[in-house]
């Protein structure tokens, strides 16, 4: 054999190597334990069919635990993945600071153009996109039909938090198991905090003035927090400071809540009759006010963005564009129907007749999330963005804190007062560690 020969043979088995190589090329993927996400996990037989050369790995995690994870990931650049959920409060913010790859050359058949624009701005930075919507969610008031007519009441489309309370006493029944009110009280910035945040936006609260001084020690935030403790405490279930959006909505599916106000995309799940044991009786209605002008109802989009420093940015790629596509939206009605398509992210999917008929959630959805101003989130000036969220990096460690105080209060271990005052001292101390004040 000559030489030449064998440096030929030779090549010919390193292009092999680097063949089977980019064949074998596995996806880390980083996600939530919620529905949608499990189901998209049961559809990815559909991508890797159309790309065998790419096989998926799945981190299916709690909600705050997946927060930590990533977070501590991307800012380490640890590398444990390639796809991560985040949310609309991370994507801006670690955008800017690098973290992430740009979505840049997406296919034409992908139209990005087609994503809601409030959603859209909010995973952009200077037009770029940085992360794709796999859902888009506002939050809206869930609530039993049967039992409104029961206790010989209706439940207005735009309720005030009167009429919440009035509702949730009129739906209460212990000895039944039923309780008038479920809300989230798990401490977290995206768990208790996201519910009331919102909800303290109606009540005319704010996290901070102008000048970025905390605001627990207001009225507002008074009237906000009392509210909830007395809504829960009276009519709420017992051990609600554990409970979470799925503890929640494992509550309202066994008909063990009269109301609940929580993400917009559990409708799919509370009137779905193979989960929900009270399908046929579930109406909406927007989040409440107090007559500021201000509903209590936030903005939000879980999505898949890429970290920046992956050794597979193009198959992630590849996967993100599979799993936010109008095709996969498609998908999804085949196998389960239009109503369990992932809602809120494309203009097309609230002109398309089929999911109009089959969902009776999707124009209150939509109005939800039309309602929501990350830009002027408050009824006062605020020098930040966020509906139920504060754009700061600082904020993922406050919100959770201060979301302790609010749990401990649930509980019944602290005050209202004291959960208040501890939130006060706890995020001056921050922002002044922080620099954003003296």
């Amino acid at each position: 054999m000559t030489a030449s020969i064998r440096t030929l043979l030779g090549a010919t088995a390193l292009c092999a190597t680097g063949m089977a190589a980019a064949a074998e090329t596995t996806l880390t993927i980083a996600t939530v334990n919620n529905g949608d996400m499990i189901r998209m996990q049961g559809l990815a037989g559909d991508f890797t069919a159309k790309h065998p050369d790419i096989k998926l790995e799945w981190v299916t995690l709690e909600e705050n635990v997946l927060r930590q994870r990533v977070t501590q990931d991307i800012a380490t650049k640890g590398g444990q993945f390639d796809v991560m959920t985040i949310g609309t409060y991370e994507v801006p913010i670690w955008a800017k600071q690098d973290w992430l790859e740009p979505l840049d050359g997406l296919s034409d058949d992908y139209d990005a153009g087609d994503i809601l624009p409030a959603i859209a701005g909010g995973l952009s930075i200077d037009g770029t996109l940085y992360a794709a919507p796999f859902y888009g969610e506002s939050s809206m008031v869930m609530y039993r039909k049967d039992l409104m007519e029961k206790a010989g009441m209706e439940m207005p489309e735009a309720p005030t938090w009167d009429d919440i309370a009035k509702a949730a006493e009129a739906m209460t029944d212990v000895s039944a198991g039923i309780y008038g009110i479920c809300l989230r009280g798990k401490a977290g910035w995206g768990e208790n905090m996201a519910f009331l945040t919102a909800a303290a936006n109606s009540f005319g609260a704010r996290w901070f003035d102008m000048d970025w001084k905390p605001q627990f020690d207001t009225e507002q935030w008074k009237t906000t927090l009392t509210t909830y403790l007395d809504l829960m405490g009276k009519y709420g279930p017992p051990g609600a400071s554990s409970n979470g959006f799925n503890e929640n909505l494992a509550l309202f599916q066994s008909g063990k809540c009269g109301m609940w106000i929580d993400a917009t995309v559990a409708a799919s799940f509370v009137t779905n009759p193979n989960d929900s044991t009270v399908a046929d009786q579930v109406g909406f209605a927007l989040a409440p006010d107090a007559g500021l002008g201000k509903r209590g109802n936030w903005l939000w989009a879980w999505t898949l963005g890429i970290p920046a420093g992956t050794d597979a940015p193009e198959a992630a790629k590849t996967f993100i564009e599979w799993a936010t596509s109008k095709d996969y939206l498609a998908l999804v009605a085949e196998k389960e129907g239009w109503a369990n398509v992932p809602p809120g992210t494309r203009t097309s999917l609230y002109e398309n007749p089929e999911y109009l008929e089959a969902a009776p959630f999707a124009e209150m959805t939509l109005k939800s999330m039309e309602a929501a101003d990350p830009t002027n989130p408050t009824v006062d000036p605020v020098p930040y963005t966020g509906v139920q969220f504060v754009a700061i990096p600082e904020f993922q460690g406050i919100g959770t804190a201060v979301g302790q105080q609010f749990s401990a209060a649930l509980a019944g271990q602290i005050t209202a007062d004291q959960a208040l005052q501890n939130a006060q001292t706890l995020t001056e101390r921050e922002m002044k560690r922080g620099g954003y004040i003296k």
